[in-house]
């Protein structure tokens, strides 16, 4: 987008820019952003930090709060609650995220053909070229894979945090996690909510010296995973506890046979606690079953509730998007 473009209407694209201690390099990307997107409101929530970040972003013209919740997720949930508009961007202070990408992620959704927009880093090897931290590549391809295996989608970047929502999709998203699961918990909401998924590649550059990653692989990347078992259990609970119950059922055969087989050949048991464990296991993998089925029943049942949910907010959204476009008309008449 030129200098020249047209200003966005009021309310029709909100930039979300979570922060924690990045003074360095969130005046350039709030600049940034206010350049790509004109007319845009940016919004910038200073989680705690120790350093001059929110001064900086208020010299620069963002919009500035505090969240004294730590954690991106509780950033991102009180954003979310807070900010109306009819797409959404999400998007890191750190500076490793083109703004110029930001017309590509916003396109689809303001058109009314996407509903989730995914800044992909991976496609076009920018993020390996530049990304100096190990293991991180190594973590999202095992994420990637899982929800692939689970869920069946094939993503090729879970863990960016560059992308762009309708307000449906946020207006219905319950943000659960409190850190930097949140990216795996947008996507993996995305593909189970069966919303409108678009990927568009984007540059990816590494932070500039001096600047900091808050993220920690390894415990981080175990909350991660330990988060995507939850929303497995939760979304879809059926395959889940028939998952626990095949695992018992093998348990409890390969326990269990050979007790069979030497009460078939002398008429004995003597084995009596492995004969009871097999038996506990059993019982057990018929449990998982019985919860499975009665989760699923409710899961079902929840999930036509949340499905006319979402139809009364994609009618209320309609009707602010056409508010809009009569205020902006109006705008320019007045110009």
């Amino acid at each position: 987008m030129s200098n020249k473009q047209k200003p966005l209407p009021p309310g029709t694209v909100a930039v979300l820019i979570p922060c924690y201690n990045e003074e360095q390099t969130v005046g350039k990307v709030v600049d940034d952003f206010r350049r790509v997107l004109p007319g845009a409101s940016i919004w910038v929530y200073d989680n705690n930090s120790t350093d001059q970040t929110a001064r900086i972003a208020q010299e620069h013209g963002a919009r500035v709060r505090l969240e004294p919740r730590q954690g991106k997720g509780n950033v991102v949930r009180q954003m979310f609650r807070d900010i109306d508009a009819d797409c959404y961007v999400l998007v890191d202070g750190d500076d490793t995220y083109p703004a110029e990408a930001a017309l590509d992620l916003v396109r689809p959704v303001l058109a009314g053909n996407a509903d989730h927009v995914v800044g992909d880093r991976l496609s076009n090897g920018t993020y390996g070229d530049q990304n100096k931290r190990q293991f991180h590549g190594f973590g999202n391809g095992l994420v990637r894979w899982l929800i692939k295996v689970l869920y069946g989608f094939d993503y090729a970047d879970v863990m960016t945090g560059y992308r762009a929502m309708s307000r449906p999709f946020v207006r219905t998203y319950p943000v659960l996690s409190p850190g930097f699961e949140l990216e795996t918990e947008l996507s993996i909401h995305a593909v189970d909510r069966r919303w409108r998924i678009e990927q568009v590649p984007i540059e990816y550059r590494d932070r500039p010296e001096g600047s900091v990653s808050k993220l920690n692989t390894v415990s981080d990347g175990l909350k991660v995973l330990r988060m995507i078992a939850s929303l497995f259990k939760d979304y879809r609970p059926l395959p889940f506890f028939l998952l626990l119950a095949l695992v018992c059922l093998v348990l409890c055969l390969v326990l269990g046979l050979p007790v069979v087989a030497e009460f078939g050949r002398t008429g004995l048991v003597e084995r009596f606690p492995t004969a009871f464990l097999a038996m506990g296991l059993g019982i057990l993998s018929a449990l998982f079953v019985a919860v499975g089925l009665i989760l699923d029943t409710e899961v079902k049942a929840s999930r036509r509730a949340w499905e006319l949910e979402c139809s009364r907010a994609f009618v209320d959204d309609r009707a602010l998007r056409v508010r809009n476009r009569r205020r902006g008309a109006r705008a320019d008449v007045a110009r």
